[in-house]
């Protein structure tokens, strides 16, 4: 067992932004329409081919998705197959001014 103190680290509740990616705000909103995604074809127990016979999206994507490889996604691409699983989207937008550190003070 290892005793040595360690930090914890508040995270800003993007991961992305916490690793310093460039869109990670694009990124995040990705990776949550993909368990989206994920989730009603789990719920469904479907395969990427059944997905595909009920979507017209191809298996390929669905596999993409299911292994998050995103990069080829846009996020309207995206919301478009949640769409076609018979799922409405609903966006919030939330502006505020840019904090340089990257975490909202709010969050310390």
């Amino acid at each position: 067992m290892n005793d040595e103190p360690f930090d914890i680290v508040r995270g800003s509740g993007n991961v992305f932004a916490d690793f310093g990616h460039p869109n990670a705000e694009v990124e995040q909103l990705k990776a949550l329409l993909a368990a989206e995604i994920i989730g009603v074809l789990d719920d469904r127990a479907l395969t990427v081919r059944n997905a595909e016979d009920q979507t017209g999206i191809a298996a390929a994507d669905f596999s993409r998705i299911r292994k998050v490889k995103l990069n080829r996604f846009t996020i309207d691409r995206l919301m478009t197959i949640l769409k076609r699983l018979d799922q409405d989207v609903d966006v919030r937008v939330t502006v505020r001014p840019h904090h340089a550190s990257g975490i909202d003070p709010r969050l310390v």
